[in-house]
């Protein structure tokens, strides 16, 4: 199948477009996963991404990790355009932590080798080498996420808020430029989310940490300190921008397609049928 010709604009991203998409579609199996989005994150931002199941969030996701190539329109990440680069280089430079993720990691994997591990870019120990400045890096991502206390332990062992905290520290390893966190908080129960979102609210303060992308079903789930937000239902973009403009009780209404009250309090949201 042949991809629909790209939009006759060719301009390149500025220097601070970290994540830039013009009129992209993705098309599989003659269904549409997203449609017509433009979207632009910036240096220094940090993005969260809401919709029901089947929004697209996903996809938009993978278009962002360099996992996936658009159907249709143009995608630069971190100022090179898909489809001219060398995408085992361009994922170097971006973090991706997801529960799939989780799935993969040996059970007997020291939680100290499933994050140092990230710089070779494998899952599971074998023969590579490492030195002190990789157990420095490593400890310290586990140290930021509190999780430092687990580094001796198997994977296997850790609770899911453990294992996500984990997961998340290998994302930093590398110190990419872009973050992309898919649905972080999935499995874990309330006072692991809890820890989570206190996890990620610190590092949204760090001026020195990456740029970020995290995708979601809940408004519960977003730390505070996150700047901007989109909202996506069937493929197509519902609302985007700076998010306490983006979430109000109107658009996710539309996005999820019932009537739905939100609520905002100590930079924490809520929502509730009306």
């Amino acid at each position: 199948m042949s991809a629909d010709p790209v939009p006759a604009t060719d301009d390149r991203p500025h220097d601070d477009e970290i994540v830039r998409m013009r009129e992209v579609s993705v098309r599989r199996g003659g269904n549409r996963l997203v449609t017509g989005i433009d979207w632009t994150v910036e240096l220094d931002e940090r993005w969260v991404v809401i919709g029901p199941n089947g929004a697209g969030k996903t996809t938009l996701l993978r278009l962002a990790a360099a996992e996936l190539h658009p159907t249709s329109g143009l995608v630069d990440l971190l100022g090179e355009r898909m489809g001219r680069v060398n995408v085992f280089e361009l994922r170097e430079r971006i973090g991706l932590a997801s529960a799939a993720l989780g799935t993969r990691v040996p059970g007997d994997e020291l939680v100290l080798d499933v994050v140092r591990s990230a710089g070779y870019g494998v899952l599971g120990t074998w023969r590579e080498t490492y030195d002190a400045v990789d157990d420095g890096r490593a400890e310290a991502m586990l140290e930021v996420l509190g999780a430092l206390p687990l580094a001796g332990r198997a994977f296997g062992t850790l609770s899911s808020g453990e294992r996500q905290r984990t997961l998340l520290a290998r994302a930093l390893m590398t110190d990419p430029e872009l973050l992309l966190l898919d649905e972080p908080a999935s499995g874990l129960d309330l006072g692991g989310r809890e820890d989570l979102v206190a996890g990620l609210t610190a590092l949204a303060a760090d001026p020195d940490g990456p740029t970020m992308v995290m995708v979601t079903h809940h408004v519960e789930e977003i730390p505070p300190g996150f700047t901007h937000g989109m909202l996506l239902r069937e493929g197509g973009i519902v609302a985007q921008g700076l998010l306490d403009d983006v979430m109000t009780s109107e658009n996710l209404s539309a996005a999820f397609g019932q009537p739905l009250e939100l609520l905002s309090r100590r930079g924490r949201f809520t929502a509730y049928r009306r």
